[in-house]
């Protein structure tokens, strides 16, 4: 009896056994390595919000920063993003916190934090504006703008529009109504800077602006004054009866109704 003959592999089935022997072993190793960076990455975030709780924010932004880079694409990844952004405004890092904020907002849209983002970004521009506030409050006001304010209004009006249950939304409408406020009073100083000045057509002009774009906030009082000083030291009655008609129907226990009346001296940065 013939014992038939064993037949050996082929040299191709031996070379796809092995890649697929290479494939199953490189499959476990990205695996593994993909479970070390996600322990990894979820220490380090631990880590990060400790150094959040205790303040060491330097410490937390060095920590959040490679959670970014291990967790790429992860929900975790976009919450580092966003405690990377409030660790740059706690440290005054503003700039670099609305990079951050930018950022995640362009990338990712439909994120639940969303609101959030907004908020945040609102936030830093608006505290850095009433960083200027109090830190330079003996600085004239025409020296700066508010691109600050507007700013912080434009990210709360959009939370508030896109977001109106938002639990921040409700911070962000008062919020609004000071930066009007704040914005209102800017121009009321610009228009009284110009009319102690002797420019009476400019702070005619500006005061207008006032109540034009602000005629809700209380600096409205202010300008229609300052509108009709200006008319009147212009020699312009018909413009100067005008505007202390309307001043007198807007505003009929006004101070500045009285004979004799002036505008204040007041800081710029007392906003009533």
């Amino acid at each position: 009896m013939t014992i038939p003959s064993v037949r050996r592999p082929s040299a191709a089935l031996a070379v796809l056994t092995a890649l697929l022997v290479a494939l199953l072993l490189s499959g476990c190793g990205t695996t593994e390595k993909e479970a070390a960076r996600s322990n990894n990455a979820n220490a380090l975030y631990a880590e990060a919000r400790d150094d959040i709780a205790s303040g060491a924010f330097d410490r937390a932004i060095k920590n959040l920063q490679r959670v970014e880079a291990l967790a790429t694409g992860t929900l975790l990844g976009q919450q580092a993003t966003l405690e990377l952004a409030y660790a740059y405004w706690r440290t005054g890092e503003r700039a670099q916190a609305l990079a951050t904020l930018d950022r995640f907002i362009r990338l990712h849209p439909s994120s639940p934090a969303f609101d959030y983002a907004l908020y945040l970004r609102g936030l830093a521009n608006f505290n850095d504006n009433l960083g200027i506030l109090s830190s330079l409050s003996r600085q004239d006001i025409t020296e700066r703008d508010q691109r600050a304010s507007r700013e912080a209004y434009q990210s709360f009006a959009q939370l508030v529009q896109r977001f109106p249950n938002s639990r921040y939304a409700e911070d962000a409408r008062v919020r609004m109504d000071f930066i009007v406020n704040s914005l209102a009073a800017y121009e009321v100083h610009v228009a009284r800077y110009y009319f102690r000045r002797g420019a009476f057509l400019a702070a005619a002009n500006r005061a207008q602006q006032a109540v034009a774009e602000y005629q809700n906030s209380p600096a409205a009082e202010e300008a229609l004054f300052l509108m009709a000083q200006s008319y009147d030291r212009l020699q312009l009655p018909e413009l100067r009866d005008s505007a202390e008609r309307v001043l007198r129907a807007s505003f009929p226990a006004s101070p500045y109704l009285r004979p004799g009346a002036a505008p204040p001296q007041r800081g710029w940065w007392q906003l009533w």
